[in-house]
């Protein structure tokens, strides 16, 4: 019963996380559900939360959802992914997520305090950006961080931000619940915990949201370049 009480609580502050700044349920639940469940659990337990946020966040805001800025984002990721998944075979992952941290810190801090917010990048970078994100997602399982890059570099709304990450993390999402299914990682066990934590991960991705809108435009770009920051720190953790 304490193992489902810790899941339930990990699960509803994943939800207020994502809801609050679009991206972060994996950064945080992953990690933590990892101390006291096994890993091969927590993997697909987790690649089942995040296409359940991502529908909740879409739905929310789906009338500033613009497919001429996703499609390209998604049509980069494809061969992304395939040339990801061939170098995973060849590469040190862990050298990867180290470089990554890195960057992740480097640029959150550097959009922190030096660079200017009113300055933005051509919407066609989002081939390139969409085409890294797959790259990471095939080799590391870790999509966010280069679309979260390209959508903070734009000089759009926080709700063109956000519903446009959802959009692109909802594809991905079941493209990884689809692929672990069909390899059989996604078991009753999994299936179990996450039927059980289900209510409290709505619950919190409601009140993220709730929070979401009190939230001024300037203040959201530095919530999640604070939040780029530790999922640079994280990726960090997984390679020592």
């Amino acid at each position: 019963m304490e193992t489902y009480i810790l899941v339930c609580l990990v699960v509803f502050f994943a939800g207020l996380t994502q809801g609050l700044s679009g991206f972060g349920s994996i950064l945080l639940s992953l990690p933590l559900l990892a101390i006291f469940l096994d890993i091969k659990i927590v993997i697909p337990l987790v690649a089942l939360f995040a296409p359940c946020i991502t529908i909740i966040l879409l739905a929310q805001l789906w009338k500033h959802l613009d497919w001429k800025k996703l499609y390209p984002l998604l049509l980069g990721a494809c061969p992304g992914i395939l040339l990801g998944v061939f170098f995973l075979k060849k590469l040190d992952k862990g050298l990867i997520q180290w470089i990554l941290g890195i960057i992740l810190i480097s640029y959150s801090l550097y959009s922190l305090f030096l660079r200017s917010p009113k300055k933005g990048i051509m919407e066609g970078w989002a081939y390139l950006f969409g085409f890294l994100s797959g790259c990471l997602g095939g080799a590391l399982s870790a999509t966010g961080p280069a679309v979260i890059v390209y959508t903070s570099l734009q000089t759009w709304s926080k709700d063109k931000i956000k519903v446009t990450l959802q959009g692109f993390f909802l594809v991905s999402g079941v493209m990884v619940v689809l692929f672990h299914a069909i390899n059989g990682l996604t078991t009753l066990t999994v299936l179990y915990f996450f039927m059980v934590s289900l209510p409290m991960l709505i619950l919190g991705t409601y009140v993220g949201s709730f929070f979401y809108g009190k939230i001024k435009e300037e203040d959201y770009k530095r919530i999640m370049f604070i939040l780029l920051a530790f999922l640079g720190a994280f990726m960090i953790y997984r390679a020592i």
